[in-house]
C-alpha cells in the first residue's frame, strides 16, 4: 500500500510538473483528488490495511494529498500572473502619448460658408431668424401667393407629412412667420436646410442648404435691392464681381430676377468653364416681394412695401471652393474635409 500511495503522489507530481494549461490542472485536480479520484479511492482500501500499518498510512496518505494540493496551487497561482501580464500589456493605456500629434476637427465647408454669410448680412443690419424644418402648407405656399396649380405643390416636387404639413421646399416660410409676428420695418435673413424631390447629381440633392432675406419698410424699392446685393456680391467674391439682373417669375415677388455673376474663373473674359460668355451660372434668386404677400401677413401694402432674395448655400459653397460636384460635400470623406 505504501509504494501504491508513493508511486501514484509522484506520477500526479509529474503531470502537474507537465501541465501546460489551467484549465488542465483543474482536471487533475477532479481526476485525483475528487469524490470518485484516484488518490481518493485509497482511502476505501484502508480496511485490507492492518490495524498497525493504519495510522502510518493515513499519516503518509495525508502528506501526500497536501503536498498534492499544494503544487496544484502553485501551478494555478503561476498560471494567473501570465494571465495577469498578459492583460496588463492588453490594456496598458500609454500617458505618455504627444498630445500634439492629435488632430483637431473643424467646422464643414458648408457651415464655414452659412456663418460667412449670416456675419456679412448682420454687419449690414439684417438680424439672423431660425424657422422649423416642418412647416405648414399654409406658410410654405398659402401665405406666399404660390397658385394651387403650380408644379411645387406636386408630392412629385414636395415631401409631404400629410394633408397639412410637409418638409419646407425653402426657408421663405421663416419670412412669413417673421411678417405675421413683427411690425415693419423688418430686416432679417434665415439660412437651413431644406427638402426637395430631387435626382441626386453633381450640382442637385434632396436636402439642401438656402439663405434667404427679407427687408420691409416704407419707400422700399428695387434700386434698394440691387445696392444690397451687389454690395454682397463684391464684397464675399471680389470687387471685380460683375453681375446682370434677368427678368424672371416667382410667385412670392414681383417684379422678380434670377442675378447672374462674371465668371470665377475668367473674371468675365471668356473660357471654357463659362463656354466662352463670360458669365458663371445663377447664382441667387431677388425681387420685390408681392403685396398678396404682405397682405396675407397682416401688413398694409399700399404703407409698406419690401424686397427678398434666396440663394443656395451648398452653390456658393462649390462655387467659392471651385467644388464640382455637390455629393462631396455630403460624402464625409475626410480627405476631401481636411482641405478646409
Amino acid at each position: 500500500m505504501k509504494e501504491l500511495i508513493i508511486d501514484l503522489k509522484n506520477q500526479i507530481l509529474q503531470e502537474i510538473k507537465d501541465v501546460k494549461e489551467k484549465d488542465k490542472i483543474e482536471d487533475i485536480k477532479v481526476k485525483y483528488l475528487g469524490k470518485k479520484g484516484k488518490f481518493t479511492s485509497i482511502l476505501r482500501n484502508m480496511s485490507s490495511v492492518s490495524k498497525e500499518e493504519r495510522p502510518k498510512i493515513g499519516e503518509l496518505i495525508n502528506i501526500s494529498k497536501n503536498e498534492i494540493e499544494e503544487k496544484i496551487n502553485e501551478k494555478i497561482e503561476i498560471f494567473n500572473k501570465i494571465e495577469l501580464e498578459e492583460r496588463i500589456k492588453r490594456e496598458t493605456i500609454d500617458v505618455t502619448i504627444n498630445k500634439k500629434i492629435v488632430n483637431i476637427g473643424h467646422r464643414h465647408p458648408l457651415n464655414q460658408v452659412k456663418e460667412e454669410l449670416e456675419n456679412f448680412f448682420v454687419s449690414m443690419g439684417f438680424s439672423v431668424v431660425d424657422g422649423p424644418e416642418i412647416e405648414t402648407v399654409e406658410n410654405n405656399f398659402n401665405k406666399l401667393n404660390s397658385p394651387l396649380d403650380h408644379p411645387s405643390r406636386e408630392m412629385s416636387d414636395t415631401f409631404y407629412i400629410d394633408k397639412d404639413l410637409l418638409l419646407r421646399t425653402h426657408t421663405s416660410p421663416v419670412q412669413i412667420r417673421t411678417m405675421m409676428s413683427t411690425k415693419p420695418p423688418i430686416k432679417m435673413v434665415s439660412a437651413g436646410r431644406t427638402f426637395r424631390f430631387d435626382e441626386v447629381d453633381d450640382t442637385h440633392s434632396p436636402m439642401f442648404h438656402q439663405i434667404e432675406g427679407l427687408v420691409v419698410d416704407e419707400n422700399i424699392n428695387m434700386s434698394n435691392l440691387i445696392d444690397t446685393l451687389n454690395t454682397f456680391i463684391k464684397e464675399f467674391f471680389g470687387k471685380d464681381m460683375k453681375t446682370r439682373y434677368r427678368p424672371h417669375y416667382f410667385p412670392f415677388t414681383e417684379p422678380s430676377a434670377e442675378v447672374d455673376v462674371s465668371c470665377f474663373n475668367c473674371k468675365g473674359k471668356g473660357c471654357n468653364v463659362c463656354n466662352g460668355t463670360g458669365w458663371s451660372m445663377e447664382l441667387l434668386g431677388c425681387g420685390m416681394v408681392h403685396p398678396n404677400v404682405l397682405e396675407a401677413c397682416g401688413i398694409d401694402s399700399k404703407k409698406y412695401s419690401g424686397f427678398a432674395f434666396g440663394m443656395g448655400i451648398d452653390r456658393i459653397t462649390m462655387v467659392k471652393h471651385k467644388i464640382n460636384n455637390i455629393r462631396l460635400l455630403y460624402d464625409n470623406d475626410k480627405r476631401f474635409l481636411e482641405q478646409f
